[in-house]
């Protein structure tokens, strides 16, 4: 492992220049240098001087061009000063923390530099490069964070228990620097994880899903979940998606462990480059499989209706999480609800009409439910793999073909609410609702087309079996009303062996 070199910025001199008049000891410390030792981009950039932190920002700033802008947080002791060669820098004082059992908010206080690398979550987060001129450049480094990068190895500059009850969060970030840079976490280490995981209890929702959050986004996010269950924490932070682990059997009946399934379809949807929603539904699609569970006699077990009981859990669990509630969520919603179709459509008959359904309900979504089914196929039978891999290829290539045709990621039946009771004479009501959702199905079948001559045709025939007729003087829509969106062609069947 090489020692970090800090980078030829004229901003590092400058700082340096500022310390030196202040007379004040500054270190770059932290991810940056732990970056730097990887060879990994960081655009994080910490300054540590032993003294006032907000006094070195502002000397800092005031010897760039046009006086650089510091943004001060009196509260945190901390100031920010954005530099156009290195982004945005924090400066702080160097200092030490003491902690109350019940609390996890630091008493804090002015330290030493030894002091304030102590308090750091990790040793590969201990390491230091000096801003003096004196030895500029020189790399400190008190806990042997080299030899543990080197080892790949997640260890506490002190006693891990002092570590991690001091904050809890660390327990989280261990196994989250462990699952992004593919470390082990020293073996104390983690039983000491284990030993307080029930203190992450003090700790927001906000900051723990801000860690798990980035260990779904880690290149196999399988690893920290696993360390995770393995800890103790998954049952406290997430446990809908700890009870997905485990076999029960009866007789030689036995169901597969969806625990581990599911962290193959995320590590699938990862390898696949599904962003961080994407992964979301990949960590959801299977979540009420515990709670649908069910053993028949005749065919063993079964989970009927988990793709519709997860759907209805989503936005509660993303409320739970913290995560947001608009579009990231009514999206993995969708693909957990949809997650089973497509495969279904490799068992079957594919028509036209199955495939109008399943690109007007995923819309715009298609090709995310596409790669989550895709994923969603982890037999280690390669015979079966390879073939429904192979089936799963001929759905993909009927849904371009109707999709080409049909257009229907952005699909709206050409008869509307407000059509239907402005035609009758209608208010808001089922018998709307009916009328509108047979003539979508029509539309989706091909029985008519997404055109106003035949959809109101088929509207007042609909009408007429109901007892209505239209209303007197109602503008009927002609055949120029424009359609958002055509559907045409016959069925068609391709059979999948």
């Amino acid at each position: 492992m090489k020692t970090p070199q800090l980078p030829e910025l004229p901003i590092f001199r400058t700082i340096a220049a500022a310390a030196a008049e202040l007379q004040q000891p500054a270190y770059v410390i932290g991810g940056y240098v732990r970056d730097l030792a990887l060879g990994r981009h960081s655009k994080d950039i910490d300054v540590v001087t032993v003294g006032d932190g907000i006094a070195l920002a502002q000397a800092v700033g005031a010897k760039l061009p046009g006086r650089g802008r510091v943004t001060v947080f009196k509260n945190f002791g901390t100031a920010m000063l954005p530099t156009k060669e290195a982004g945005e820098i924090e400066f702080v004082g160097a200092r030490k923390e003491s902690y109350r059992t019940d609390s996890r908010k630091p008493e804090v206080e002015a330290g030493t530099l030894e002091e304030d690398l102590a308090r750091r979550d990790f040793t590969i987060n201990a390491l230091g490069l000096s801003l003096n001129p004196e030895d500029f450049g020189a790399l400190v480094d008190r806990y042997d964070g080299m030899k543990d990068l080197a080892s790949k190895t997640i260890r506490t500059p002190l006693g891990p228990d002092v570590t991690f009850s001091d904050d809890p969060l660390r327990m989280m970030r261990a196994i989250r620097f462990a699952s992004q840079l593919n470390f082990d976490i020293e073996p104390d280490t983690f039983d000491a994880i284990i030993r307080n995981k029930d203190r992450i209890k003090i700790v927001s929702q906000e900051r723990i899903t801000v860690e798990l959050n980035k260990i779904i986004e880690s290149p196999t996010p399988s690893y920290g979940f696993k360390l995770l269950f393995q800890a103790g924490l998954l049952q406290l932070i997430f446990p809908k998606m700890a009870l997905l682990h485990g076999v029960e059997k009866v007789g030689t009946h036995a169901h597969k462990d969806n625990f581990f399934h599911t962290l193959q379809v995320l590590d699938n949807v990862a390898n696949a480059g599904g962003d961080l929603w994407l992964r979301w539904a990949a960590v959801l699609h299977d979540i009420a499989k515990p709670a649908t569970k069910r053993f028949d006699q005749r065919v063993g077990w079964t989970f009927h209706g988990h793709e519709d009981k997860g759907a209805r859990w989503v936005p509660g669990i993303f409320a739970d999480l913290k995560l947001p509630q608009g579009e990231e969520m009514r999206m993995v919603q969708k693909l957990v609800k949809l997650h089973l179709r497509p495969i279904a459509l490799v068992k079957e008959t594919v028509t036209d009409s199955a495939i109008r359904r399943l690109l007007f309900e995923a819309g715009e979504d298609i090709d995310r439910l596409m790669l989550l089914c895709r994923a969603d196929i982890t037999s280690k039978d390669h015979t079966r793999k390879e073939r429904y891999l192979r089936n799963f290829g001929q759905v993909e290539e009927k849904l371009k073909e109707v999709e080409e045709k049909d257009h229907l990621r952005s699909f709206r039946p050409v008869i509307t609410g407000e059509i239907i009771m402005e035609t009758f004479g209608l208010k808001p009501s089922r018998t709307v609702g009916e009328l509108k959702e047979a003539v979508m199905e029509a539309i989706l079948e091909g029985t008519i087309k997404n055109e106003m001559d035949e959809a109101l045709a088929f509207l007042l025939q609909q009408g007429a079996a109901k007892g209505l007729t239209p209303s007197p003087g109602a503008a009927l829509p002609s055949a120029d009303t424009e359609a958002p969106l055509s559907i045409t062609g016959s069925e068609s069947a391709a059979p999948i062996n």
